[in-house]
């Protein structure tokens, strides 16, 4: 058995080993709870010290825009952005005075975009021009595809291409460089006198330096759709797709031409290059643009239409302006125009 002095023995060793655990536990504690306070007090200093900043994004999304007409769906697809060029405008010393003054007031005055549009029948998907893809702008417009595949759409699936004219900013997005098509299932339709135009060797090699470049690319372009059969052309008022009338717009080239869609008494109007930039040729339509070929039927050309469309309430697609979606009507003013644009909403716009 333990002895007194035994006992009194353990007694002080245990005593001797809560007291030791305790200053440890103590000392934990104290500094446990010294980390926790640091920490909150950084945390509560500012939250992100510690964080690297979050870096810019400069790039947009991919650009869409739906709304129906009649039972159309029409889908703007956005393809780019670029400036024209003020010497690229032929006006009165007036007027060209007028907008370079405008223009020093405000330099987005000529900036301009460049669309195609997706017009859903219901029974078939009908591309209204294809945009640049990598024939013009130097990089920066192209993205038509990526604005179809966003609207919830595949290259894959359209059926037909109506082609206002073969500038390459209109059709580069047909074919890829390498010559492959981009829409393999669609066929492409244009006027007879603007395929006739600028796919003939012998009008190209009469043509001016500068427009050479034209012609090449409409003709590469087009070559891999002739080549499978998918390259038509119309003469006149044949039909092609029901609910839509071909409409003649002569003078930016040979065969340029408009599509007008017409369902449940709506109306819609593919313009194609009746106007370069809405926000000075709309107020002066005489003013044209170095790439009309024969300039004063493009002027005529304008001066017949505006009109009629300011007093109709059609809707028109304009695959060059300075508005996005770039859907809207005419309305009068003064001697010129003004532009309503539709308003982007995240609705189902039915209007």
């Amino acid at each position: 058995m333990p002895t007194v002095d035994m006992v009194r023995c353990i007694k002080i060793a245990t005593v001797k080993h809560q007291f030791e655990m305790e200053q440890v536990m103590s000392s934990n504690s104290v500094r446990f709870t010294a980390a926790l306070l640091a920490a909150l007090a950084s945390f509560v200093a500012g939250p992100n010290a510690a964080l690297p900043a979050a870096p810019q994004h400069h790039d947009q999304a991919p650009g869409f825009y739906r709304m129906k007409v009649g039972d159309l769906e029409v889908t703007a697809l956005f393809d780019g952005t670029g400036v024209f060029d003020p010497h690229w405008l032929n006006g009165t010393k007036a007027t060209m005075d007028g907008v370079a003054e405008a223009l020093h007031e405000d330099p987005r005055l000529l900036d301009v975009s460049d669309e195609g549009f997706l017009v859903n029948t219901g029974k078939q998907l009908i591309l209204v021009d294809a945009g640049a893809g990598t024939w013009w702008g130097g990089g920066a417009l192209g993205r038509l595809a990526g604005s179809l595949r966003s609207a919830g759409y595949a290259p894959e699936e359209v059926d037909l291409v109506l082609v206002t004219h073969l500038h390459s900013d209109h059709v580069g997005g047909l074919t890829t460089q390498d010559g492959k098509r981009v829409f393999p299932k669609a066929d492409v339709y244009v006027a007879k006198a603007e395929s006739n135009f600028w796919l003939s060797p012998e009008i190209a090699a009469k043509a001016p330096k500068d427009a050479q470049p034209f012609f090449r690319s409409a003709q590469a372009i087009a070559a891999p759709y002739i080549k499978a059969a998918k390259w038509h052309t119309f003469s006149g008022s044949e039909p092609i797709v029901d609910g839509m009338q071909l409409v003649p717009l002569p003078g930016h080239t040979p065969g340029h031409t408009g599509y007008e869609f017409s369902s449940k008494g709506q109306k819609i109007l593919f313009w194609g290059d009746i106007v370069h930039v809405l926000r000075v040729q709309l107020q002066h339509p005489e003013v044209t643009a170095i790439f009309d070929i024969d300039q004063t039927a493009a002027a005529a050309t304008r001066q017949q239409l505006l009109p009629k469309l300011a007093s109709e309430d059609v809707l028109i697609a304009v695959p060059h302006s300075s508005f996005f979606p770039p859907l809207g009507r005419l309305r009068k003013e003064g001697n010129g125009y003004s532009w309503v644009p539709v308003v982007f909403t995240d609705q189902w716009d039915k209007r």
